[in-house]
């Protein structure tokens, strides 16, 4: 029987990978549906932008009429959860953080158009006859979201691949609930692991963790002040007050955080200065690791990893505030915001939630993380690598989401029955930890199917040069391969 593949592939090594997987599967295989860039039958990031930007086959939307195809999912139980799912992965494009954005504005802008995307997405899979759904990371950016939440309730075959921390490693898992539900297997090989040691995190490059003297405005800044005004206020770049207010705000901003640390170097909004002003009013206090903590850094949002393996824990103040509930009185928490966040999901009423624990105390950007991790009673985190850390280090970590490493020893997942005392308690055995990483290596792939990745290889430079795992996802969608991760029943509701 021939499989027929939705896919949604956007990036160039992805495309590359889906032509070497025809190329294998011959007459087993074809492609009904394809989300892609402009050289892809429709265009993917036309759906999360609501542009009218064509593919080789013209536009989705294009003379989309109601059809009712749907209605396995609109009906399901938990279709209201699903559609604020969808919701809360827009909001990634909206107008306030994103230069290219939807015009969605309310939640019932958001509720809408979810229907019609879902509406229009199910009638593609059923007049194809799709079989097969695949995509090259856990959907978390609207249009994937919305096309993995229909081809679940079609009952579709669903493959994704989402690469790992681990050099040259991908994992795959039929549901992103799966990740981390990791089956420890004692027959395979440990995995070598110093202890104390640290995974090579190329994205947080330049980083540093010591106070430094304020920065300046840098070119970057005033460039992407530059494109905002272009784009969003093109008659304020002709009014020299409102540029010499914005200006010299912007510079106030850099001068009371590190050198290091680039506020608008990636991104401006007007919306951005009260969250980078709040901030900064953090930056000269002391950093006192005396006594019991706990130790809380934050996600980046918006990211993956909160949009979609965190369920309600995507809000990181109601995960502290949970961790608040099972602390001892006396036990601090100390946070530390992400060095690379902006404003997305903190607002001020963000931060007036943390103010509202007595036992909060939110660090200054500089503060170190490695001195927090050896000096915390343990580390908190939704799925952030530095639970990982600080397990290979001997500290046992709670984590609130789906973390790859949730099953690891000396990792505890957050439940109504986890105790402090349990979690301070735990002595965690290096070998059996390293015992436990040879299960997931042997559960794991080789290739790389995320092209940031590639700089975690030092024999690469482009990603022609990688193996991007096309066999390996053709026998998956066979279903010759297992899964990396374990299918996990998922409770209905998620406190």
């Amino acid at each position: 029987m021939t499989i027929k593949l939705a896919v949604i592939s956007t990036a160039k090594n992805n495309t590359k990978a889906l032509d070497d997987i025809k190329a294998l599967a011959g007459d087993e295989l074809e492609i009904v549906l394809h989300l892609g860039d402009k050289n892809a039958p429709y265009k993917a990031s036309s759906l999360s932008r609501m542009k009218a930007s064509y593919g080789t086959d013209g536009h989705l939307m294009e003379e989309s009429t109601y059809s009712g195809a749907a209605r396995d999912l609109i009906l399901s139980d938990d279709y209201f959860a699903l559609r604020d799912v969808f919701s809360d992965h827009m909001m990634r494009t909206a107008e306030r953080f994103k230069y290219k954005s939807h015009p969605l504005q309310d939640q019932q802008d958001y509720h809408d158009y979810h229907h019609i995307l879902v509406d229009t997405l199910a009638k593609k899979l059923e007049d194809s006859g799709a079989t097969h759904c695949l995509f090259f990371n856990i959907p978390h950016l609207g249009y994937d979201t919305a096309l993995h939440q229909v081809a679940k309730a079609m009952g579709l075959k669903i493959v994704i691949v989402t690469q790992s921390i681990i050099p040259n490693t991908f994992f795959s898992i039929e549901d992103p609930g799966d990740y981390g539900n990791l089956s420890i297997d004692p027959s395979h090989p440990p995995f070598e692991i110093e202890k104390g040691s640290k995974p090579d995190l190329f994205y947080m490059k330049g980083v540093k963790q010591e106070r430094e003297e304020g920065g300046r405005i840098t070119a970057k800044a005033v460039l992407q002040l530059m494109t905002f005004l272009a784009i969003k206020r093109p008659l304020q770049a002709f009014n020299p007050i409102y540029l010499w207010k914005t200006l010299s705000r912007m510079k106030r901003i850099y001068g009371e955080f590190p050198k290091w640390r680039d506020p608008f170097g990636f991104f401006f909004h007007e919306n951005e200065f009260e969250y980078f002003e709040h901030l900064a009013g953090y930056e000269d206090q002391e950093v006192d690791l005396s006594g019991d903590f706990v130790y809380f850094p934050m996600h980046m949002q918006p990211e993956m990893t909160t949009a979609s393996l965190s369920h309600r824990f995507r809000d990181q103040a109601y995960a502290i505030e949970r961790l608040a509930d099972i602390l001892p009185d006396g036990v601090r928490i100390l946070v530390k915001e992400n060095p690379k966040q902006g404003a997305c999901m903190r607002g001020p009423l963000f931060f007036h939630r943390l103010k509202r624990i007595p036992s909060v105390t939110i660090l200054p950007s500089w503060a170190d993380t490695n001195a927090l991790e050896a000096s915390a009673k343990f580390v908190a985190t939704i799925t952030g690598t530095a639970g990982w850390e600080a397990v290979r280090s001997g500290t046992p970590a709670l984590v609130f989401g789906k973390a790859w490493y949730r099953k690891m020893p000396g990792v505890f997942e957050f439940s109504e029955n986890v105790t402090y005392d349990q979690i301070i308690n735990t002595e965690i055995d290096h070998a059996e930890l390293q015992q436990a990483a040879g299960s997931l290596i042997a559960k794991a792939h080789k290739g790389v199917v995320d092209r940031h990745y590639v700089a975690m290889l030092d024999y690469a430079k482009t990603t022609q040069d990688v193996d991007n795992g096309a066999e390996v996802i053709w026998s998956l969608i066979k279903g010759e391969t297992p899964f990396t991760f374990d299918t996990e029943p998922q409770p209905a509701n998620i406190t």
